[in-house]
């Protein structure tokens, strides 16, 4: 079952759910395809089950993070201080994991920018680790606007999708000096770099 979820994630990473089909899969895992047909209903149930096998890992991480900066703040984090339990613990997987949670990310940009039906998958696993980053966000800056902290997120999520696509638009840009596969880099400067612009927004 490990080896069906870890190729069909390869191939709905690259190719998104309409462009793979469950024969698809079967060839990479060198299995016919009735196999397939035995474990899930259709190829929607096999990519709902390679989203939600590292959703809920993530967002548990991600929980706990957040949940234990609370605690050690005393409930009064600071911006950059939730940001960083938020970012960099789900960073670490991809610097940590492989080749797998790499294309689970590159999956997860896909599902994230696809509102027919990602959103709503989206919205099922990761919802309420978000609100509790937003509730960090809202203690952190009491006297900013929600609509702002809201914002705010929006274009942390959208810069944080954009780094796990892997686009390799930063490698050509800078001809070579930046590496969309460099989470390291990624974690070393985007929750200082979110955290001023959650402060300017919200004139702190």
């Amino acid at each position: 079952m490990e080896q069906i979820l870890d190729e069909a994630e390869y191939l709905f990473s690259r190719h998104g759910l309409h462009g793979v089909t469950l024969k698809d899969v079967a060839k990479r895992v060198g299995v016919h395809h009735t196999l397939l047909n035995y474990y899930f209903t259709d190829k929607k149930a096999l990519f709902d089950a390679v989203f939600a096998r590292r959703a809920v890992v993530t967002s548990e991480r991600r929980m706990r993070a957040l949940d234990e900066y609370d605690a050690a703040t005393g409930g009064r984090p600071t911006v950059e201080g939730a940001l960083h339990a938020f970012l960099d613990t789900d960073l670490d997987l991809y610097i940590e994991g492989g080749e797998g949670w790499k294309n689970y990310g590159a999956l997860g940009a896909l599902v994230a920018n696809t509102p027919e039906w990602g959103a709503e998958l989206m919205d099922e696993h990761f919802d309420p680790v978000v609100l509790r980053l937003i509730d960090l966000l809202k203690k952190a800056l009491p006297d900013c606007a929600e609509a702002d902290i809201y914002w705010g997120y929006h274009f942390v999520t959208g810069a944080l999708m954009m780094t796990l696509a892997r686009t390799g638009r930063i490698d050509q840009l800078s001809h070579g000096l930046c590496r969309s596969d460099d989470f390291a880099a990624v974690k070393a400067r985007m929750a200082r770099f979110m955290a001023a612009g959650f402060r300017q927004v919200c004139g702190g």
